[in-house]
């Protein structure tokens, strides 16, 4: 199998040209895999807050129930590599200090404004407005590469995809309206995935992808942890049923992570982002299914709109 070094954006890129990470019909399997579990992880986080008996106000539990689940990723994702004999080094200290940068935007600020903002808003509607990640990931890759222009088309998509999210906060306050401690930490946890998703190419670059995956998570998970548990934090009541689900948890992001930062390596950040148009849908459903929350048909608007403009930015002209 060849593989050959292809600068792009002052990047070198490895690509193999025969990987089956660019292979259009595994390319959609694995992402659509990537997005699909993701978005089962808003209703499965709301019942491990319920199962454990954490309540909104209980931050430093927050904080260490979300480094469990992502300490555990990491050590599961670093055995694997070390079994499969992977490459581990980083050669310079500027690499390090790069994968500590990505491990607090992709894991540790990532996910405190995500548990956080969950705790506070419905599973469906923190769904919908995560969606805004993929629009600034659009945004930013235009400010930053030289390859991704802003043309018309990325325009009208980002603009559609802006109404939808903006659609969440139509109606009065029995449809769900904007809190800072809801909805602001979903925004600010898509702003962190989002450049996370940029910073993804140069990271495989300084470390093998699947071990930068492991050290990202694990690093980042600890850092959950620590604080957490300085600020108090337990797990008040611990079941098997409880057990299950950060097993569950686990494995998602095991998945959905191992999967969308290969992907990343291989194809442009459009390409898949367009995927992550699943996420809010499965998200809203998901959450409405198995907690019980009242579906409102604003959802469906605001679900439709982020999709369409999502679409509309990845097509491609005839």
């Amino acid at each position: 199998m060849q593989t050959h070094k292809m600068k792009q954006d002052n990047i070198i890129v490895i690509e193999q040209d025969n990987s089956i990470f660019k292979r259009p019909v595994w390319v959609a399997a694995f992402a659509l895999t990537a997005a699909v579990v993701w978005g089962l992880a808003y209703p499965l986080i709301k019942l491990g807050f319920s199962e454990f008996h954490i309540t909104p106000s209980m931050t430093g539990s927050k904080m260490l129930f979300a480094g469990l689940r992502f300490f555990f990723c990491g050590v599961i994702i670093l055995s694997v590599a070390k079994a499969t004999h992977r490459k581990f080094a980083v050669e310079k200290s500027s690499d390090w200090l790069f994968v500590l940068l990505f491990s607090l935007l992709n894991t540790t600020f990532h996910y405190a404004f995500f548990y956080f903002g969950l705790s506070h808003s419905e599973g469906a509607r923190a769904a919908i407005l995560n969606s805004m990640s993929v629009f600034t990931v659009v945004i930013l890759a235009c400010i930053f590469f030289k390859s991704d222009r802003m043309t018309s088309r990325k325009f009208f998509g980002v603009v559609i995809g802006i109404a939808g999210i903006l659609a969440l906060n139509l109606g009065g306050k029995d449809s769900g309206h904007f809190t800072w401690l809801g909805d602001g930490m979903i925004i600010l946890n898509a702003l962190c995935s989002a450049v996370a998703s940029l910073m993804t190419r140069s990271l495989c670059c300084r470390v093998d992808v699947f071990v930068g995956t492991g050290y990202s998570l694990g690093l980042g998970g600890a850092l959950l942890v620590v604080p957490g548990l300085l600020m108090g934090g337990m797990l008040p009541v611990v079941t098997l049923y409880g057990i299950f689900i950060l097993l569950m948890l686990i494995a998602i992001s095991i998945i959905g992570f191992t999967l969308y930062n290969r992907l990343l390596l291989s194809n442009p950040i459009g390409k898949i982002a367009i995927y992550n148009s699943l996420i809010p849908v499965v998200g809203a459903v998901t959450s409405c299914l198995f907690l019980g929350e009242t579906f409102y048909s604003k959802y469906i608007v605001a679900a439709t709109l982020a999709t369409v403009g999502i679409y509309i930015i990845n097509s491609q002209k005839k």
